[in-house]
C-alpha cells in the first residue's frame, strides 16, 4: 500500500509544490465541482519549525503531488482561521465539525464528493499534529483510506497504521459489515459497556446476507476515558493486538470488512471489527 505512493523515486528530481487555495469555502466549492475530497491543513503561524518539517520532510514526495492533485482539493489555512456562516463569524477549529482536532494544527478531510450522498460536507479523516507531524507513511495511507465515515475511516487508519501491518482491510471494505460495526459500536456505547452482545443472533443475520458461504468474526475492544478520537483509535488496535485471537482476526486477510468505533456518555470510546472470510 505505502509502496505505491512512496516509490524508489520519490525524492527524485521531478519534485513539484501543491498548489494550496487559501480560502475555505472557494476550496470546498473547487472539490465539489471536481467531486473529489478537500484536504485542509490547519498550520501554525507560530510554529515555523512545525510547518517546515510537513512541507520539507513529507510533501516534498513527488507520489503526493500527483494524488493530491487528482484526488483532492488542498486547503491551507491558519489555525486560527475564521469564516462567515449565516452571518456569523465563527473560527473553524472551534465548529464541532472540526472537534476531534482539538484546537490544533494539523490535517483534515472534507467529503465534497457526491452532493447528495450522506457523506457530502461531512469531516471524515482527521490528523492533529499534537504529537508532531504527520509521517510520509501515515499520510500516504490517511489519503487512501476508503469512503466512509469519520469514525470508521480513523479506525482503519489506526489498523493500516500499526507497525507489524495487520492484513485484515486489504479485502474489501462491505457496506453491510460497515453498518454492523455502527450498529455495534453504538449499542457499547450506549450501554457504556463492551462485549459481544447477541453475537448469536447478529451471526446468523450476518451471514444469510454474506455472498458466496462467506462467514462473520467479530472483535471489539473500548478506549480508556477521555482520549480524543485518534489516540482512542490506536489505542483499541493496540488492545487486539493484546489478545491473540482478535489479533488473528485483525492481522489476518479478509475477504470482506467493516470497522467502526462510537464514544459513549462515559467518555470511552467503543471499537467494532467484522470481517467475513471462510
Amino acid at each position: 500500500m505505502l509502496a505505491s505512493l512512496l516509490g524508489a523515486s520519490a525524492l527524485g528530481d521531478q519534485r513539484k509544490d501543491i498548489e494550496w487555495v487559501t480560502d475555505y469555502h472557494l476550496g470546498l466549492d473547487q472539490a465539489e465541482e471536481r467531486g473529489v475530497l478537500a484536504l485542509i491543513w490547519f498550520f501554525d503561524p507560530h510554529s515555523e519549525n512545525q510547518n517546515t518539517r510537513f512541507k520539507g520532510d513529507v510533501l516534498t514526495h513527488p507520489e503526493f503531488y500527483e494524488v493530491i492533485s487528482q484526488q483532492f482539493v488542498a486547503i491551507k489555512l491558519p489555525r486560527n482561521a475564521a469564516v462567515t456562516s449565516s452571518g456569523q463569524e465563527i473560527t473553524l477549529l472551534e465548529h464541532s465539525s472540526f472537534a476531534e482536532m482539538q484546537g490544533a494544527a494539523g490535517l483534515a478531510i472534507v467529503d465534497m464528493t457526491e452532493p447528495n450522498g450522506p457523506l457530502y460536507r461531512q469531516v471524515v479523516s482527521v490528523y492533529p499534529f499534537i504529537h508532531g507531524p504527520i509521517t510520509a507513511e501515515k499520510l500516504a495511507v490517511l489519503l487512501s483510506l476508503p469512503p466512509g465515515t469519520l469514525t470508521q475511516r480513523t479506525l482503519i487508519f489506526a489498523v493500516r497504521t500499526h507497525t507489524e501491518s495487520p492484513a485484515s482491510t486489504t479485502g474489501d471494505l462491505s457496506p453491510l459489515l460497515a453498518h454492523e460495526t455502527e450498529s455495534h459500536a453504538r449499542h457499547q456505547a450506549r450501554i457504556k459497556l463492551q462485549g459481544h452482545h447477541n453475537w448469536d443472533a447478529r451471526f446468523h443475520s450476518i451471514n444469510a446476507q454474506l455472498p458466496g458461504g462467506l462467514l462473520a468474526r467479530e472483535v471489539c475492544a473500548e478506549s480508556w476515558p477521555g482520549q480524543n478520537l485518534l489516540d482512542a483509535a490506536y489505542e483499541c488496535v493496540h488492545s487486539w493486538r493484546q489478545s491473540p485471537g482478535h489479533w488473528s482476526a485483525v492481522s489476518s486477510r479478509q475477504a470482506l470488512f467493516g470497522y467502526d468505533m462510537q464514544r459513549g456518555a462515559n467518555g470511552v470510546w467503543y471499537a467494532t471489527g467484522i470481517f467475513a472470510n471462510r
